[in-house]
């Protein structure tokens, strides 16, 4: 897939929800609208890539109300958007752990990724119960004798996420004021650009992510090495 892999915390659903005095619920389904709407404007600015942390490993450990809520609007976001999806030809993946997802979901999601897959505009690829930590653990205890090197590790990693190996994320965006990674693509995101929005996500709009692509461009990435203006050793 070409174009840029970014990837976003929509972070801040449950305190949006909290200030409007509202249930968190309303928070996560109005988050759910937010995903939408980037969803529809990143082939346009130039996003091929777009891997979305919706549900984190340790996310299991909210209250039990709260995640068969997040499941049940997980799944009728599937149901919602697949038709949309094969339209506007976008790839749908799911990444993370199915074991522990509720059984009636396993299916929607099959079914998604099947009917999806012909997708070349965009690849929305969403975390759910999703670590990081784990996913490079689990990786590494596939590996035998033989050290694998760098891509191949890499293969392996995404292999037990269930997805195919996706690019190196270029952008990593987090909504809603926050500064921290949790556990989100650390193996991917070795050389990727941040980006923190104070927005909280069901706010975040296409003109937010457009605003974060562009400080994104206006940064030199060197990948460990000097600047491109850099002049070279023992020159004048």
């Amino acid at each position: 897939m070409t174009g840029l892999h970014v990837a976003i915390i929509m972070d801040g659903n449950g305190r949006w929800a909290t200030a409007q005095g509202l249930p968190r619920a309303a928070g996560h389904r109005e988050g759910a609208r937010a995903l939408r709407r980037v969803v529809e404007a990143a082939p346009g600015l130039g996003i091929g890539t777009l891997t979305v942390y919706a549900f984190s490993a340790d996310n299991w450990r909210r209250p039990a109300d709260e995640v068969n809520w997040l499941m049940r609007i997980f799944r009728a976001y599937l149901r919602a958007e697949r038709r949309n999806c094969i339209s506007n030809g976008i790839r749908v993946s799911i990444v993370g752990r199915r074991d522990r997802l509720p059984p009636e979901l396993i299916p929607e999601i099959e079914a998604t990724e099947r009917v999806t897959d012909p997708g070349t505009r965009l690849w929305l690829r969403v975390a759910v119960d999703y670590s990081a930590r784990e996913s490079i653990l689990r990786a590494a205890q596939l590996t035998d004798s033989t050290i694998p090197d760098r891509d191949a590790f890499g293969e392996l990693v995404a292999l037990v996420d269930h997805s195919p190996p996706s690019a190196p994320v270029d952008l990593l965006i987090r909504s809603g004021g926050e500064r921290r990674l949790s556990d989100f693509m650390l193996w991917e995101s070795a050389y990727a650009e941040l980006h923190f929005s104070p927005r909280p996500w069901p706010d975040f709009r296409p003109e937010d992510l457009e605003l974060a692509l562009q400080d994104f461009h206006h940064r030199e990435r060197r990948f460990g090495g000097l600047p491109s203006a850099a002049p070279r050793a023992g020159a004048a």
